[in-house]
């Protein structure tokens, strides 16, 4: 099995902690972020960053969807780490400063891949899909903070 990575990032117009703050509110905010692949959105524990426990259905194409049951950390300043319960997968969002009023919001997920045929073409083609979908989460979360 091979590790499956997908990163994007977008510079916004907006402070870092002003960013990272909407990023870490999945009470309020988060669920303003999220695109039609996502359904199912509920916060199950906490609400605002670390300890936070939120659940989602992440529909990727039409034939997969992954039921996704998140665990939230914060291990460093700036960065919030989503490990989800049901499988492998771990997305870690880092923000950054990148000059006056400005931010850089990164989003990296990584999962085990399949193995075989199935695995190639998931190593191939998921983490364009994922990326597709991260950077319209950055964009409807610079067009909330630019406000």
């Amino acid at each position: 099995m091979a590790q499956v990575e997908a990163t994007t990032e977008r510079v916004i117009a907006a402070d870092a902690e002003t960013v990272f703050d909407a990023l870490a509110d999945y009470k309020d905010t988060r669920a303003k972020l999220l695109p039609e692949h996502f359904s199912e959105y509920q916060v199950r524990e906490g609400g605002d960053g670390e300890g936070t426990l939120v659940h989602w259905k992440l529909q990727a194409t039409s034939k997969r969807v992954r039921d996704c049951l998140l665990e939230v950390s914060e291990p460093t300043d700036g960065q919030l780490v989503e490990k989800d319960r049901n499988s492998s997968m771990v997305t870690t969002w880092t923000v950054t400063p990148a000059g006056e009023g400005r931010s850089r919001a990164v989003v990296t997920t990584v999962w085990n891949g399949a193995g075989g045929i199935g695995g190639f073409f998931e190593r191939t083609f998921a983490p364009k899909g994922l990326a597709r979908i991260h950077d319209e989460v950055l964009a409807r979360l610079a067009a909330e903070v630019e406000k």
